[in-house]
């Protein structure tokens, strides 16, 4: 299955904690990072009391179920410094989302595939369009529609 994951931090280290993420996510059983975007930097979600983000998605191909990889994702975030918080949109080591997972949707309370607030983030998708420009949701969308309505509030690459 060809999977996209949202990596964000703005703790520790952040780009650091990006780019062990990526590297991790190598590591996962039956799993293998086919591309990678930029790293980019946005503005927080919610409190704006806290650092910048650093974000990325990659894609990559897996033979795990969608929740086999959620629990893959919570424990690399786990073994880098995550610890979950009544505070959802707080600062973070490292915070890795299952944005989609093939075509596959999925609305439980453990897992949400299409992610819920893909359509509207900037920092998911323009990296998700660096490296899938062609891309369309389950849905119908096309991934290059939905950039049209999205301001880049800021967002910047900072390595390529």
């Amino acid at each position: 299955m060809l999977s996209y994951i949202g990596i964000g931090s703005n703790q520790a280290q952040p780009i650091e904690q990006a780019k062990q993420a990526i590297a991790a996510l190598n590591n996962i059983k039956g799993t293998t990072v086919l591309d990678c975007s930029s790293l980019y930097c946005s503005a927080p979600m919610g409190p704006q009391d806290q650092p910048d983000y650093i974000n990325a998605i990659a894609k990559l191909k897996t033979s795990l179920s969608a929740f086999e990889l959620l629990e893959a994702l919570q424990a690399i975030e786990q073994n880098q410094g995550r610890v979950r918080k009544e505070n959802r949109w707080g600062p973070r080591t490292l915070d890795l989302d299952i944005i989609l997972y093939s075509d596959h949707v999925i609305d439980n309370e453990r897992l949400t595939i299409p992610h819920y607030g893909m359509k509207e983030r900037e920092f998911v998708l323009y990296p998700l369009y660096e490296i899938a420009p062609k891309l369309q949701l389950p849905d119908g969308t096309i991934l290059s529609e939905l950039l049209k309505g999205c301001d880049k509030n800021g967002l910047t690459v900072i390595t390529g």
